[in-house]
């Protein structure tokens, strides 16, 4: 899938660190119609954005720059 650049920071940040090619199990749509990034994406991204995502996949998590994961602590 292919993703158009639009207000969504989200999506934004995504095509700016990964390009315009979304794979599946980095993301999926909430019932509000927002994207949420996955637990995969996230250790993709290396380290923590620090924005309180749903899935953040480090220790202590929302910390911004950490780059702990939760599995190996």
């Amino acid at each position: 899938m292919t993703v158009n650049a639009s207000k969504d920071w989200v999506q934004q940040l995504y095509i700016r660190e990964f390009g315009s090619k979304l794979q599946p199990n980095h993301f999926y749509y909430n019932s509000e119609g927002k994207m949420v990034m996955t637990e995969e994406y996230h250790k993709l991204r290396g380290s923590c954005c620090g924005s309180g995502c749903l899935h953040c996949a480090f220790y202590p998590p929302k910390i911004k720059g950490n780059k702990v994961l939760k599995s190996q602590h």
